[in-house]
């Protein structure tokens, strides 16, 4: 069932919920929208109710107009949809996002899932990969084609693969993909809207992950970047926390939805 909410101010969220059972609401990576989910959603929607929804700049809702808070953009998407404590799982920055409102509402979550994220606060090593340099220099000359391959080549194909190598079923993934971020590319959505975020979680989660008291998983792409790696590393410290290393590179849901939602249907089974 598809819902559009109306947050404060006016602006629309595109939302899709299906199923019954327990909740599981998904938080998408910055770089395409909630369709990034559909394939694991289809694996779990006999057994749980699932949450899809596009962050405002992104796909389906209404482009971005000003800086945003995610966590309380996620918090009203909750509201809206009548949600009390959900199993929360986030890609990239959708699990940076996921983590601080598990931070700041710790008793509306179940169960924590984070899929090559990393925790606010976080500062990368050593200089910016040659392909992320490019992409800021595209974005500058306002040349969108270009800086909307480049962000493919970053996230969907990371460091070790080339489009052309890819099997047919991923250059499927990765055309969808490219729908998806082009949408973000040509509204700006980064710049106008995260870049400089409204009340970024104080203090961020880079020092508080002892006080996230959730069964958590962590899911770590071989194929990512290494700093993205090693972020994964560090979030594994969360107490009680589970890694785990999958194949593919930043956005496995999209590249084995069947695999990352059966990972995630084990985990929360062993949790109770």
């Amino acid at each position: 069932m598809i819902h559009s909410i109306t947050l404060p101010g006016g602006a629309r969220v595109h939302s899709e919920l299906e199923g019954t059972g327990e909740p599981v609401v998904f938080v998408h990576a910055d770089f395409v929208d909630g369709r990034m989910w559909h394939g694991v959603r289809d694996v779990l929607v006999p057994r749980f109710q699932v949450v899809v929804f596009d962050k405002l700049g992104f796909g389906r809702s209404d482009p971005a107009t000003g800086p945003q808070c995610r966590r309380r953009e996620l918090a009203e998407v909750l509201e809206a949809l009548s949600l009390g404590s959900v199993h929360l799982v986030g890609c990239s920055n959708g699990g940076l996002q996921a983590l601080d409102f598990t931070l700041e509402h710790p008793r509306r979550v179940k169960s924590l899932t984070l899929i090559n994220a990393s925790p606010s606060g976080w500062e990368p090593q050593g200089e910016p990969p040659a392909p992320v340099l490019a992409m800021i220099a595209a974005f500058q000359r306002g040349d969108i084609a270009a800086a909307s391959e480049l962000q493919l080549q970053i996230w969907f194909d990371g460091p070790t693969r080339s489009a052309s190598a890819l099997s047919p079923d991923l250059k499927e993934h990765r055309k969808l993909a490219g729908v998806m971020n082009r949408i973000a590319v040509e509204r700006r959505t980064f710049f106008v809207a995260d870049a400089n975020p409204e009340n970024p979680l104080s203090p961020p989660a880079l020092g508080r992950l002892g006080e996230v008291a959730v069964p958590t998983l962590v899911i770590d792409g071989k194929g990512d970047w290494p700093e993205n790696r090693r972020a994964s590393r560090y979030l594994a410290g969360i107490p009680g926390a589970r890694l785990v290393e999958v194949e593919g590179a930043h956005v496995p849901p999209m590249e084995d939805p069947k695999g990352v939602a059966t990972l995630w249907e084990d985990f929360v089974s062993s949790i109770g």
